[in-house]
């Protein structure tokens, strides 16, 4: 199991129409390993990514909780309407209470 989690990335517009909807793309490079697959005759220790939130400006946006059957690297693609100057706030949650945390700011054109 690895000591820090990845760096986040983060696909979105710096900038918006008041009103426009926007595609928010993240990725999130994480092996998401269960501790059923073995290797050369031992087990892959468990080491899974179990929530990923984001915010809106301070309010609750999106929260996914992540199990067993979610595969590595997760890769999420979402809309939102921006309606002015906004901040994303990402987190991501592994088991161990390791976080990685990402920002992104979207200026009104």
């Amino acid at each position: 199991m690895s000591t820090n989690l990845a760096t986040p990335r983060i696909r979105a517009p710096r900038s918006a129409r008041a009103g426009e909807v926007v595609e928010i793309r993240t990725l999130m490079e994480h092996p998401m390993e269960t501790g059923l697959r073995q290797e050369g005759g031992r087990t892959i220790p468990r080491d899974m990514l179990t929530r990923m939130r984001v915010r809106l400006n301070g309010e609750a946006l999106l929260e996914a909780e992540f199990r067993n059957g979610t595969a590595a690297n997760p890769f999420h693609v979402f809309f939102v309407r921006i309606e002015r100057a906004s901040e994303l706030e990402f987190t991501w949650t592994d088991e161990a209470g390791r976080t990685a945390r990402a920002t992104h700011r979207i200026a009104l054109a």
